[in-house]
């Protein structure tokens, strides 16, 4: 786990109604997995968000793999 990358995690109740988001910005961690996850590159995402950089995609990957490590999960 990189808790160096998880400080650009963060949760705002004012900034997407509480859910995690990169920086304190209007771009959610759901977001960039979701373009990931639709076949974006990492490059790709950083060209369409130039306000994004290389460590929030990375951020919100850690974030995910530190989320889905949990037991409780929906099957």
């Amino acid at each position: 786990m990189n808790t160096e990358l998880l400080k650009r995690i963060t949760i705002n109740q004012d900034i997407l109604h509480g859910k995690p988001s990169i920086r304190n910005m209007r771009i959610g961690v759901d977001d960039i997995l979701s373009y990931l996850a639709g076949g974006d590159t990492e490059d790709t995402l950083l060209q369409s968000f130039p306000f994004l950089e290389r460590e929030d995609v990375r951020a919100a990957l850690e974030y995910a793999a530190l989320v889905t490590k949990r037991k409780s999960m929906i099957a």
